[in-house]
């Protein structure tokens, strides 16, 4: 019974590697599409990575040059005509913005700019806002200028503990220093400050004739 049994066994095998080589030849391209796709994706990520360090390093000498330049006018018409875009150009125009003296209105039209982009993150715009407003200074209203704060002074936002300290500046200018000084506490309190700013907050409430500790 041996012998009939292995030559059964032969023929099974036979027959399953006919079915195996016969859905190869069917459906083989599929695994060679797959494989391709693989190694075209890694490629094609590879060579992203690439272009992206290349231009980034290109973005970061263009800055560098800029900030060569001899004088203030100099390096911001530098650095405003440097190409970018996306998160580049916001920071490009951040950093146009960072020596008003020279021009004022150009440093505002370049916060305006990447304040009003909506496709950039909040890193960026939140940022622009609360320059804008500490920029604009009495030139723009307490009311104006608390609108635009409340808007990035939400749970959650980048920079809300720096918003809440111009908040409570807004305060102190308009002659509400009980309500400044209540804001100034929770940020000695908040996680969230950072450590100078929390010295800041107390020292104005120092200043202000309050108590640093709530009760």
């Amino acid at each position: 019974m041996s012998n009939p049994e292995s030559f059964i066994d032969e023929v099974t095998e036979e027959v399953r590697r006919e079915r195996l080589f016969g859905y190869f030849r069917r459906y083989g391209w599929i695994a060679v599409v797959i494989v391709i796709a693989i190694v075209g994706g890694a490629a094609y990520v590879e060579w992203q990575k690439s272009r992206h360090r290349a231009e980034s390093q290109a973005f970061g000498d263009a800055v560098l040059s800029a900030l060569e330049a001899p004088d203030a006018a100099a390096r911001r018409a530098a650095v405003e005509a440097i190409p970018a875009e996306g998160g580049r150009a916001a920071l490009r125009d951040l950093m146009a913005a960072s020596d008003p003296a020279g021009d004022r209105a150009a440093a505002m039209a370049a916060l305006d700019r990447v304040a009003a982009d909506a496709s950039l993150s909040p890193v960026y715009r939140d940022l622009a806002v609360l320059r804008r407003v500490i920029l604009a200074g009495a030139d723009l209203s307490v009311p104006d200028r608390r609108a635009a704060l409340d808007g990035i002074s939400a749970p959650g936002r980048p920079y809300r503990a720096l918003a809440l300290e111009q908040m409570a500046y807004l305060d102190i200018e308009a002659g509400e220093p009980a309500k400044a000084i209540e804001t100034l506490r929770g940020l000695t309190q908040d996680q969230e400050a950072t450590p100078g700013l929390r010295r800041r907050a107390e020292q104005m409430i120092t200043a202000l004739g309050g108590e640093t500790q709530a009760g």
